[in-house]
């Protein structure tokens, strides 16, 4: 009995360090249960100068344009969930606001 608490607390201790992760990385705390155990991250997008990218686009003759669609799809804001499945596992999955 007390094997499988250890292993609880441990996959618990994972599961905080793997939050402590994502907060390092700049993510910021939603949400967070202890005793499901979940946690919901945001990450706040970067605003991306369109008119100057454009011009550097059109000068560039459109190479520019793969690094112009690179930055607009990295640059958005992002959400992501953290929890513990059956097994005691951390996984991650990205959350999508329609």
């Amino acid at each position: 009995m007390k094997g499988s608490q250890l292993i609880n607390e441990e996959n618990f201790q994972n599961f905080s360090n793997s939050i402590a992760n994502k907060l390092h990385s700049g993510f910021v705390l939603v949400e967070r249960n202890d005793k499901l155990p979940f946690a919901i991250l945001s990450k706040e997008g970067k605003e991306v100068d369109h008119s100057f990218n454009f011009l550097i686009c059109c000068i560039t003759l459109g190479l520019w344009s793969v690094a112009w669609i690179y930055l607009s799809y990295v640059s958005k804001s992002k959400k992501i969930l953290v929890a513990l499945d059956e097994d005691g596992n951390v996984f991650q999955e990205n959350c999508y606001a329609g």
